[in-house]
Parts: C-alpha cells; structure tokens; sequence
C-alpha cells in the first residue's frame, strides 16, 4: 500500500513538472510572438515616418522616391532586428516605456506638420493655412536677435524670397512648438508615473546597450555626467547647428537646401535632436536617483540590524 503510495505521489510529481515545463514553453512562446508583432509595428510605423514627406509633398522625382524607399527599407530592418531580439544592440530604453513612445511621435508630428506646410505652396487648404499660421505666430515670438530661428533665417541665401522666408520662419515655429510640448508632456508624464518605475527593475542591459554599468567610476557619477553632457548638448545644438552648416556649405549644393524635402528634414532635425537629447539627460537623471534611493534604502535596513546587533 505504501508503496502504491509512492508511486501514485511520483507519477503526480511527474506529471506536475510535465505541465509546467509545457506552461513555461508556451508563455515563452507567446512572448516571442508578442516580441515580433511589436517589432513589425514598430517597422511599420518607421516606413510612414520616413515615406511622410513623399507621400503629402507633389512633384516627387524617381531618383527621390527610389532613395526613400531604400533608407525606409534598411531603417524598417534595423527596427525589426532590434526590438525582436532579446538584447538590443543599438536602441536605448526599449523596455523602459514612455520615452521611445514620446520620441516618435514627437519626431512624426514634426515631419507631418512641416509637410503640411510645404504642401500648402502648391495645394493650399483650411489645414495648410492654420498650421501655417499658428507656425508664423510662434516663429515670430521666439525669431529675436542671436536666436536659433534668426540663425536659421541668416543660412538662406540673400536672393531668396520674403515669402519663402516667411515659409522657413513658419517651419521653424510649429518645429518648436512640437518639440517644446512634447518635452513637457515627457517631464509629466514620467513625474506623473514615477518613471522609472521602482517596483520593477530596470534592466540596463535592454535599456541601455551602449552603457556598461560595470566599467570605471561610480555609476551615480557617470549617469549625472552623462545626464548634464545631454542636457547641455541638447541648448547648444539648436544655436550650433546653423553654424555648422553655414561653414560645411561650401562643400555642396545649396540650392538642395531649398528643396521642401530636403527643408523638411532640416528643419525636423534641428528641432528634434535637442529635445530628445533633453529626454535622454532626464531619463538618466532619474535613473540616477533611482539607484540612489536604492543605495539609501539599503543603507537604512542596514544600520537597524547593525544597532541590534
């Protein structure tokens, strides 16, 4: 009897460890494809940001389409690898949102919006006009003396039109006005959540690829430099930028640079590349403080027993 006992109590083992290795595989199952559907939307959506200009702007040549559709193409595959692997090599914070989230869209409203603008030149809507508009009041506020939207209006060369000025000034404003909303919105939202969440852990190996933890100094240290090097990064660049294509632009075209696409891009990354550098020196700065509380808290458990004993 005993012994029918044991055997009966085995086989439940037996069968216990059997269902939970099939539960492990199929949760581990799902979470590969639920990786991989991500990471195609993902693609997706970088394949519309990139296509945005051609598809609202006429008169696009073959040579530009084919050159679109080529930097969409290998863009989409880096997307794809990276957010369907299980360790990024290249996009920071991919586990750790909503800053990625924040970016896109933050860069996607730009592209759209400057598009729209464009578009108006040659198919002038109700939404053309407004956007223009709203554009113009905003470029004329922040369009003073040493500013980055003078700076960017002194890179025009000197036959060109009032009105494709206005034009630029108008691209330069709603730019600003996307860039400086979205960097607000980031600031609450991640004081709202508490980002980074100090209930889960934060995986630097998935949120920060290029970042080794483990190499010189404290880490509290290299964050807060790194946070202020962004954040400092992030003011200059927008009165840097005009500068430096001012001196390189001896060395191309420039009448490329009136070209609405071409303008577009310009224009979106001169007013994005600072704010997500804004982001980034945040983000670090928090998770700073992240390791921070934890050292205190640790330090703080420690010294009670230390007293007991």
């Amino acid at each position: 009897m005993k012994k029918n006992l044991e055997a009966i109590a085995k086989r439940s083992g037996q069968e216990e460890e059997r269902l939970g290795s099939v539960s492990d595989h199929f949760e581990g199952l799902f979470d590969v494809i639920s990786r991989v559907t991500g990471a195609v939307a993902r693609a997706f959506f970088v394949v519309l940001l990139i296509a945005t200009p051609s598809l609202l702007l006429p008169g696009q040549s073959q040579d530009t389409t084919q050159i679109v559709v080529l930097i969409a193409f290998f863009a989409a595959l880096i997307t794809l690898i990276e957010y369907s692997s299980s360790y990024p090599a290249l996009i920071e914070f991919r586990n750790a949102p909503p800053l990625n989230r924040i970016r896109f869209i933050t860069l996607f409203l730009i592209v759209f919006f400057l598009s729209i603008v464009f578009r108006g030149l040659s198919d002038p809507t109700t939404l053309t006009q407004f956007i223009t508009v709203v554009g113009l009041l905003v470029g004329h506020v922040i369009d003073f003396p040493y500013s980055p939207v003078r700076l960017v209006i002194y890179l025009m060369p000197e036959d060109v039109s009032p009105d494709h000025l206005s034009l630029v000034r108008a691209s330069a404003g709603i730019s600003y006005l996307v860039a400086l909303v979205s960097l607000a919105v980031f600031m609450i939202v991640i004081r709202v959540s508490q980002w980074p969440n100090q209930a889960e852990r934060f995986n630097f190996w998935t949120n920060l690829p290029t970042f080794d933890p483990t190499m010189g100094g404290d880490i509290v240290t290299r964050l807060n430099r790194d946070a202020r090097f962004n954040i400092t990064l992030g003011f200059l660049l927008p009165f840097l930028t005009p500068l430096i294509v001012k001196t390189a632009s001896g060395f191309f075209d420039t009448s490329m640079s009136q070209a609405p696409q071409t303008l577009v891009w310009m224009i979106a990354v001169w007013t994005f590349l600072p704010a997500s550098l804004f982001m980034r020196g945040i983000a670090m700065n928090r998770i700073a403080e992240m390791i921070e509380h934890y050292r205190t808290r640790g330090a703080g458990a420690i010294q009670p027993s230390l007293a007991r004993a």
